[in-house]
Order: C-alpha cells, then structure tokens, then sequence
C-alpha cells in the first residue's frame, strides 16, 4: 500500500503497524505477525530547499489577489510557528486578542500557548467580522466556503453559530497554498524556526516558540537558509575598486 510512499511516509505507517502488532502481543497475547525484516525504515533525505525567504513569505501575505482567510492563515501558521493542525482546530472563544495568544493541544496533549504579533492581529478582527458589522463570538476561527450538506455535516463543535458554514479542514487548507504558492503548510513553521535562528535568536527559546520538546530535533530548524548562505557569501567576493 505504501511501496511508493515518501520515507517519511513509509516510516510512519511502519512504526504505527510495529507498535500496532507489540501491542496486540504484548498487552492481550494474541497470535500476530512481526514487521517483516526487508519492511525496514528507510533514509530521509534532508530537503534543504523547504526554508521560504522571509521576503517571499512577505510578499505572498500582501498580495491582493489571496483571500483574507489564506492571508490570516498563513500568516498566524508563520508567526506563531505552529503547527497546522493545532491553528486550524481553533475557536473564536479560544482567541486572547489582548495579549495576541491562544492555547492549542500539541502532539503529546498538553495544553501550550502561542504567541503571533502585529500581522496576525491586524488581519483577524477582520475575520472574524460578519456582513452585519457585529463580530463572531463562538465557533471555528478558519471557517469553510459554504455550508455543508446533510450528509457530510460535522459535529456540532466544527460549525459556526453564526453562519451555519464548517471548520476549515487541513486538506482544503493544504489544496490552497500549493495552489496560490507551490508550498505546504509545514515550510511555514519550518521557515519560521529557521529565521529565528538566522536573527540569532537562543536555541532555548526557538524550542520555546515552536515547542520542541527535544533540541537535536529543534536544531534541524535552526540551520541558516539559502538566503542567509547566500548573503553571508557577499564577504568572499572580490573587493570593488574604488577611484
């Protein structure tokens, strides 16, 4: 099922099987096949191109021609550095305006704020605000185009009281910035970690902003970029004559 899938992929769905068949053995000793040896995690090759310049993710957040929704998206996925999911599964209640933070449930369950600035916070009272002029109050923060249909309708949680439509689903959320700018939603929080470290700020506190648990895993984003490679490569050039 899996034989042309990425590594990543492939080494995912692997461990999940894996962990899978030691339970069943393990915890009600039931007869079950063990992950066959040629089945064996394969290499990941490190992608050094998925850092976006800050200059690119600043010129695709002001372009015209993108709906405020991706826009606000995007740019809360690339300020507050989190993960797609977790910014998606957010509601209007949830949202401390004030202080420009929210609590969202991370990988392990635990509760963790994060943090956006000034971009974020210009974009989403906006929003939020209904054609009447009066602001939405409860439900979905990311909402869907139309209203879904009886047959697919969502739980109660993933529908706006106030306009009947449906949370915004990650693949939709995917579909739509490859189609404006050829990336994924991850190259977001990934370039985000990886400017941080370029500004030279602690790794401490990278891993405070994206929440990584463990530094060798937070130190994969913090390499410098392309584009910091490539204006620190300025000081090898030759010297300009001066007259």
């Amino acid at each position: 099922m899996w034989g042309a899938s990425a590594p990543a992929t492939w080494n995912r769905n692997r461990a999940a099987i894996a962990s899978w068949l030691s339970w069943c053995l393990t915890k009600k000793h039931w007869a079950a096949p063990s992950v066959p040896a040629d089945a064996e995690r394969r290499k990941k090759s490190a992608d050094e191109t998925r850092t976006v310049a800050k200059t690119t993710i600043h010129r695709l957040l002001s372009r015209r021609d993108i709906p405020l929704r991706e826009r606000a998206l995007w740019r809360m996925l690339y300020e507050t550095a989190a993960r797609a999911a977790e910014i998606l599964a957010l509601n209007v209640e949830d949202l401390d305006l004030e202080h420009r933070r929210a609590p969202v449930r991370s990988k392990g369950g635990a509760v963790e704020w994060v943090y956006w600035d000034s971009g974020t916070a210009h974009l989403l009272p906006r929003l939020l605000r209904l054609p009447d002029g009066s602001t939405r109050t409860h439900g979905p923060v990311f909402l869907s185009e139309r209203r879904p249909v009886p047959p697919r309708r969502p739980a109660a949680d993933d529908i706006c009281p106030h306009t009947g439509r449906a949370r915004l689903g990650y693949d939709r959320a995917r579909v739509l910035l490859d189609k404006y700018a050829g990336l994924d939603l991850h190259q977001l929080r990934h370039s985000a970690a990886t400017h941080l470290g370029e500004a030279e700020v602690p790794l401490q506190l990278v891993m405070g902003k994206t929440r990584h648990k463990n530094p060798r895993t937070a130190m994969r984003y913090v390499k410098p970029g392309a584009e910091a490679i490539a204006k620190v490569t300025e000081v090898l050039a030759p010297r300009r004559r001066t007259h």
